[in-house]
């Protein structure tokens, strides 16, 4: 019979060492009677260095204080008779904590009477550290895809990001350049509220939207009778704006007095009030933004050189929508969002026929443009996704244009497609990856046509062998 207990217990304990999980027993004592193979790695304590020894060794952050209360029968194993997927920290031999998940129940004999605990713990280092990268990861998929309130995942917003990063890191004067729609004032804001003047104002002036003499007051500010009108000192934006940042929405459009003015305050870093002729010094950010081509005013003698390159310190350079087609879905999305929290409405996305129409649209207007199409859809869509009709029409006039009453029948697309040329076709490939068969389904061919314009035209099979 002793050999056969003996037996038992000798396998018990290799069992146990083959667990990953560390198993150990205390009495009702708390002394600990059992130590498996994994306590030993996950504790950096030896089984004979423990055995009989307080369990208090461990330093169990999920005790009272952090320590073995004196009374056994404090302890919360002994107190509610188990513990059950408790995440908490032990103390390893060198000094450094290690997170677990601790289990615990008491151990009784047939007469009930409790003669110890058994508990197993579970080492989490690994666990929370692929937590901590996915954590990581998803920060970083999310600062790919949105800065600030700009949207986007292609290379060309990529740059972006990368530029606004770079300016948002400097103090110098940044020169945001592109076509209406396509988010400048929203990469201005990223580089202020990613600066080190985030906790100061941010200004914003409108420069084409004021007459020459309101635009002067609005950033320079005045003083008592500088004009009809001005009954009271005043002061400007740049004043207003004093630690922070100004931003100067279509510089292209202010005229050659104030173009003087504002060099002085690049220069200078002061400004006069009409009607006053003391300097005050001001720290500010100028962060300027036109969608005109500077360059061309420049030559066209209706803008300063030197301001232009005062204004060129750090030029970013927001590109149009058609530019990255491939992040109209994810815009798409994110208007869908934002428009269902305005509207309590429930809608859960688009209709593969209208995703077509929207990325077969040139976006003149750009992501603007886009935004206004999806709310225009929120109006007139009754079901929980959006589909062609309910675009704009001048979206989706290309595709459902109604065919002439003497045109021959089937003939309805081939009048209402446009014309396809080479470098219309180069231009889509490059939107779809160089994947034919994409490219067929936004032109309604098949991928065996899109390979016989390509061999038609003498296009090669990948984007990098193109002329």
């Amino acid at each position: 019979m002793k050999e056969e207990e003996t037996w038992e217990s000798e396998n018990i304990h290799l069992l146990l060492d083959s667990l990953s999980d560390g198993v150990f027993t205390v009495s009702r004592q708390g002394r600990i009677t059992s130590w498996n193979r994994a306590m030993e790695i996950i504790t950096g304590h030896r089984k004979e260095d423990v055995l009989n020894g307080p369990c208090s060794i461990l330093n169990l952050s999920s005790c009272s204080g952090g320590f073995c209360p004196e009374n056994p029968s404090d302890c919360e194993v002994f107190s509610k008779g188990e513990v059950i997927s408790k995440e908490c920290l032990l103390r390893h031999k060198d000094g450094h904590d290690v997170p677990i998940l601790k289990n615990a129940n008491v151990l009784k004999k047939h007469d009930g009477e409790v003669i110890g605990a058994v508990e197993t713990i579970t080492d989490l280092t690994e666990m929370i550290k692929a937590r901590r990268k996915a954590d990581e990861a998803l920060l970083k998929l999310e600062e790919v895809h949105q800065f600030g309130n700009i949207i986007g995942k292609s290379k060309e917003m990529r740059d972006v990001f990368t530029a606004i990063k770079q300016a948002a890191a400097t103090s110098a004067t940044i020169l945001i350049q592109g076509e209406s729609g396509t988010g400048k004032e929203l990469a201005a804001g990223a580089i202020h509220y990613n600066s080190d003047r985030a906790d100061k104002l941010m200004v914003v002036v409108n420069c084409s939207a004021l007459s020459e003499s309101l635009l002067e007051s609005e950033l320079f500010g005045h003083v008592r009778g500088a004009f009809t009108g001005a009954v009271r000192d005043r002061i400007g934006r740049f004043e207003e704006a004093d630690g922070g940042t100004v931003f100067l929405d279509e510089i292209g459009e202010i005229s050659p007095l104030i173009q003087v003015k504002l060099l002085r305050v690049l220069q200078e870093h002061e400004i006069e009030r009409v009607g006053e002729s003391r300097k005050r010094k001001t720290d500010i950010r100028v962060v300027a933004a036109t969608h005109r081509n500077l360059i061309e005013r420049v030559n066209e003698g209706a803008f300063r050189e030197d301001l232009y390159y005062r204004l060129k310190v750090f030029p970013i350079n927001m590109p149009p929508l058609r530019s990255h087609k491939k992040d109209i879905p994810l815009l798409v999305s994110h208007f869908i969002k934002s428009h269902n929290k305005k509207t309590g409405k429930s809608i859960d996305g688009v209709t593969s026929s209208a995703m077509r129409i929207l990325m077969d649209y040139n976006w003149p207007g750009n992501v603007r443009e886009l935004e206004n199409a999806v709310e225009h859809a929120f109006v007139v869509c009754t079901r929980n996704k959006i589909d062609s009709f309910d675009l704009p029409v001048e979206v989706r006039r290309l595709e459902y244009q109604p065919a002439h009453a003497d045109s021959p029948p089937g003939t309805q697309k081939n009048i209402l497609r446009p014309k396809l040329t080479r470098e219309k076709l180069i231009e889509l490939l490059d939107d779809c990856d160089w994947n034919k068969a994409e490219a067929g389904r936004r032109l309604d061919v098949s991928r065996t046509a899109i390979w016989k314009y390509m061999r038609k035209w003498d296009i090669p099979l990948k984007k990098d062998a193109v002329k």
